[in-house]
């Protein structure tokens, strides 16, 4: 018979065992939990990729091993940062959100993983084949839309009307440009019009080019002579730079897309033209003051046969090299999904959903019912020609940007010389120099010009 001390000692003994016993189990258990895969996710910091962040419960509820890490920036900050992480194969990102200019350009140089695993219920070829076109190399497609978008007219319904202006549903650059002067009230900071004036490739670059198309200019000619010399820009400049001036607000030259959008919400701006993805924001209660009296037209034209509106997607896509493409392909299918788009729809109405990326969505009762610009949305979309996209031809595609590796920092230079024009820090025939100056060199270094 044991004494009572040693009966006291066994059994601290035995329950320490017990202790350590249920402890390794438990580790057994939570075993898998260890192996969460973290995906880092670089993205643009526009209205519905917001939105998007803050429903991804409902994709780690379905895939709880998966944590989401963002990095939100600016579009210009944005374009930098994936561009040199991928061209550097610096592996920061495990998603990358990237235009339709990038895509072909990157999936031609294998720096891009092919979307050929995105589920059987993911329906491709429900992909409006305008914006799906420009995602594919080879017949395969290389990264998945957000949203899709062309540009058109957002205009004050109000500020027409007690001006007694009728818009047309396919106006004019001169229609336009008379309508904001004549709506015009600086005294109480109401703009005829606001536009892009921030430097940029894909800021004052993508509204600038789309407009000189359809003023009948073009960046290169058929053997990549730089145009900028030409009367066509400095007719686009001038008419840029003279109506923001009566018309504009000030500070232009710092405003891009997100900052025209506050303007207008705010109720500054008579009309504004820029990405048809706005519609859904200017018409939203909940963020713009003038929701109720907002109208839609085409993007103008000079009735040279091309209007001034572009061709573009945020789309997400998968480094090449990853080590995480089967968690980045998880969450690409279900922010594109057809189920994503239903998920906003049920959470914030379906007015709200990404445009311009689906048919079915333009098929749709419920969405055509609840979006007055869808109908405007989708024509914009199928009216741009990355193929055609200038009166007169030139060798290379795309409508508000020149699909070649080599635009993205030229473009980014004459758009700096675009602003300091705008902002009256130079002349226009100054800006319209040096850009034709940098133009010609980089295209002769690049050994586009012989």
């Amino acid at each position: 018979m044991l004494a009572p001390s040693q009966k006291m000692w066994e059994t601290t003994v035995m329950k320490a065992l017990l202790g350590v016993l249920l402890g390794a189990a438990s580790m057994l258990v939570v075993g898998p939990a260890l192996a969460e895969t973290k995906l880092t996710i670089a993205t643009v910091n526009n209205g519905d990729m917001i939105r998007m962040q803050g429903l991804t419960a409902d994709f780690t509820a379905k895939n709880p091993d998966i944590k989401l890490e963002w990095v939100t920036l600016e579009e210009n900050a944005l374009r930098q940062k994936v561009t040199t992480d991928i061209a550097t194969k610096g592996g920061q990102f495990d998603v990358l959100t990237i235009g339709t200019y990038e895509v072909p350009i990157w999936a031609k140089k294998g720096w891009l993983v092919a979307l050929d695993k995105l589920g059987a219920d993911y329906d491709v070829d429900d992909l409006l084949p305008a914006i799906r076109s420009g995602l594919t190399t080879d017949g395969k497609l290389f990264a998945a839309p957000f949203y899709g978008e062309s540009s058109m007219v957002m205009y004050r319904t109000d500020l027409f009307d007690k001006a007694g202006i009728k818009m047309p549903d396919a106006p004019t650059w001169t229609f336009v440009a008379d309508a904001a002067r004549k709506l015009t009230d600086k005294s109480k900071e109401i703009y005829g019009i606001c536009l892009r004036g921030k430097a940029g490739w894909g800021e004052n670059m993508a509204f600038l080019t789309a407009t000189a198309n359809s003023f009948g200019a073009r960046w290169f000619d058929e053997k990549w002579a730089p145009q900028f010399d030409q009367p066509e820009w400095k007719k686009t400049l001038e008419f840029y730079v003279n109506l923001m001036k009566d018309a504009g607000p000030p500070g232009a030259s710092s405003n891009g897309f997100n900052e025209n959008l506050a303007l207008f919400n705010s109720g500054k701006c008579g009309m504004w033209i820029d990405a048809t993805v706005a519609a859904s924001f200017v018409t939203n209660p909940k963020e713009s003051k003038v929701a109720d009296k907002v109208g839609f037209a085409l993007a103008p034209d000079n009735g040279l046969g091309k209007r001034g509106n572009w061709l573009w997607a945020w789309n997400l896509a998968i480094p090449a090299g990853s080590q995480k493409v089967d968690a980045a392909t998880k969450f690409i299918s279900w922010a594109t999904s057809k189920s994503y788009l239903a998920l906003v729809a049920s959470k914030e109405g379906w007015a709200n959903v990404p445009p311009g990326t689906r048919t079915s969505l333009y098929t749709n009762p419920e969405y055509q019912k609840a979006a007055p610009f869808a109908k405007m949305t989708l024509d914009s979309i199928n009216s741009a020609d990355p193929k055609k996209p200038t009166v007169k031809p030139v060798p290379y595609v795309g409508v508000q940007f020149v699909a070649i590796p080599e635009f993205q920092g030229l473009a980014t230079t004459v758009g700096q010389q675009f602003s300091a024009a705008l902002s009256g820090s130079t002349s226009v025939d100054a800006a319209l120099a040096s850009a034709q100056a940098t133009a010609v060199r980089e295209m002769t270094r690049a050994g586009y010009i012989k």
